[in-house]
């Protein structure tokens, strides 16, 4: 299938793109932000559509996105606006104390992704890595030296398609809260230095 990979998501795949993202992250997140329903929800509202990269099929589908995180936004935001939208004042207000344990954390060197999603029938196909290369090549627009992202330790068909790519783990970071909020407790950094894009 031909597919091309556009900047920004256009406003009518905005579902599509939460679809994929929970399908994605849902077994981590589930905890905090099920049911299903209302965590598709939160997501569409939170969605930036100028922080985030989409491999779009030749007839309109929505294959895959790779978002991102600058000091000035990022693909998936958790604003207490959209989470008291989604789950009401009180469901809005410890769903976004569970979330903070996630951090949002921003660096001066490296962008940040901020999330990865391929169709399910559609992974190995090469749309991940095309993802990953036009974060890159924004990144380093930018003026950053560095692609940083976070991948669970279990993960192991990610880690796998991230070091092929140019990423090494850098450290890694274990919190005995994420275990208990959202099914894992060690996450990977992984770097991907820039220089090489020239």
């Amino acid at each position: 299938m031909s597919y091309r990979i556009k900047r920004c998501l256009p406003e009518h795949l905005r579902t599509d793109a939460a679809r994929l993202y929970w399908s994605a992250f849902g077994a981590k997140l589930g905890r905090v932000l099920a049911p299903e329903d209302q965590a598709l929800h939160f997501i569409a509202r939170a969605i930036d559509p100028s922080h985030v990269y989409c491999a779009i099929s030749s007839d309109g589908e929505l294959l895959g996105v790779a978002g991102f995180r600058t000091p000035h936004g990022t693909f998936v935001g958790c604003e207490q606006a959209h989470l008291r939208a989604s789950y009401g004042r009180l469901g809005g207000m410890w769903r976004m104390a569970c979330l903070a344990v996630l951090g949002g954390d921003h660096e001066h060197r490296a962008m940040i992704v901020d999330g990865i999603s391929v169709r399910p029938d559609m992974r190995g196909s090469g749309i991940g890595a095309a993802l990953i290369e036009a974060l890159c090549h924004t990144a380093r627009r930018r003026g950053y030296g560095q692609l940083r992202l976070d991948v669970v330790a279990e993960n192991t068909r990610a880690r796998a398609l991230y070091e092929r790519i140019g990423f090494v783990v850098t450290h890694r970071r274990s919190r005995r809260l994420t275990a208990m909020l959202f099914r894992f407790r060690t996450v990977l950094i992984m770097r991907r230095d820039l220089g090489d894009l020239g």
